[in-house]
């Protein structure tokens, strides 16, 4: 089986581990802190639903994502 080379760069990037450089450590932090803050928010001004639960596992998500652009792309 043959991957193009740029391919396997977009995979590997994917796929490695990201060690922190400058100042990503300290914005990672200020992407969760914003997104407890926004969760603590929701858990006071909506009922414990489904809806609620989906709606934190999103914004876990959006997190994993955001720290992802910063650790993948910088």
């Amino acid at each position: 089986m043959d991957v193009d080379a740029e391919k396997v760069k977009e995979l590997t990037n994917r796929f490695i581990y990201h060690a922190p450089k400058g100042d990503q450590s300290s914005r990672y932090e200020g992407i969760r802190e914003r997104a407890l803050t926004y969760a603590l928010y929701l858990n006071v001004h909506c009922p414990e639903s489904r809806e609620l639960s989906l709606a934190m596992t999103h914004l876990e998500e959006v997190v994993f994502w955001a720290n992802a652009s910063i650790a993948r792309r910088e």
